[in-house]
């Protein structure tokens, strides 16, 4: 019944024929379209740095040269500036080096040194403590302790041991000191007198003595003068020595 309205083969032939063109063309434009594409995709990726870049690099200075970057990578400039900030760290581990030895220079010769006042000191203590003649007027070895001379300022808190250096006519070097001793029983000064002879360069007492007022004088070490030394000789009533 509805067979006159269907179309015939002939009449479809010539739609087929353009559907089939239309196709053939899409399909020859799409390898072109697709390459566009990944173009575009390339250079935006490009200018928006979305792709590995190598970090800028910045300038080197005397202040922010921290070795990063190789000698052969540096310009004229940074090469100075290196060059100048490696020897500023030189002149202060040099300048460093040379109060360190300083410090421990000076600590030997004013304590460890065997020729120091300190060093002296505390053997002509040592010396103190151990006379049985001097405990027995000062008291117990364990309570007796030594000291300098007082000081008029309230915060001072060592006492300075009096001392003097100096050299006499021959050129030989003596050390006067003194200085206070106190016991649970009494209290006195002791008063060192040492002298460096000009053949050796170690100290030699002349005078070690202890005196507490009220008791006789105490001393541990007296030099006697030897025949000859010291003696004027007087020719024509001038004095030589």
């Amino acid at each position: 019944m509805l067979s006159h309205l269907r179309p015939s083969p002939a009449a479809l032939l010539p739609r087929a024929a353009a559907l089939q063109q239309q196709l053939q063309l899409r399909a020859s434009l799409l390898p072109r379209t697709t390459g566009l594409l990944q173009r575009q995709r390339c250079t935006y990726a490009t200018a928006s740095g979305g792709g590995p870049t190598s970090p800028r690099r910045r300038n080197v200075t005397v202040l922010s040269d921290d070795g990063r970057y190789a000698w052969g990578e540096l310009s004229g400039r940074e090469k100075m500036a290196r060059a100048t900030q490696q020897s500023v760290n030189f002149v202060v581990v040099l300048a460093g080096a040379v109060l360190t030895g300083g410090v421990f220079y000076l600590l030997y010769t004013e304590v460890f040194s065997p020729n120091s006042k300190t060093w002296q000191f505390e053997k002509a203590v040592e010396r103190i403590l151990d006379d049985s003649r001097c405990t027995a007027l000062l008291g117990d070895r364990r309570e007796i302790t030594a000291y300098g001379d007082n000081t008029w300022s309230r915060w001072a808190r060592n006492r300075p041991i009096a001392t003097s250096i100096f050299k006499d006519r021959m050129g030989r070097e003596h050390l006067k000191m003194n200085f206070h001793v106190e016991g649970p029983l009494n209290s006195g000064t002791v008063f060192v007198h040492m002298m460096k002879p000009l053949e050796h360069n170690e100290w030699e007492y002349q005078l070690l003595a202890l005196e507490v007022p009220g008791h006789s004088r105490v001393v541990l070490e007296q030099a006697r003068e030897k025949p000859g030394v010291g003696k004027a000789m007087k020719i024509f009533g001038i004095q030589w020595r």
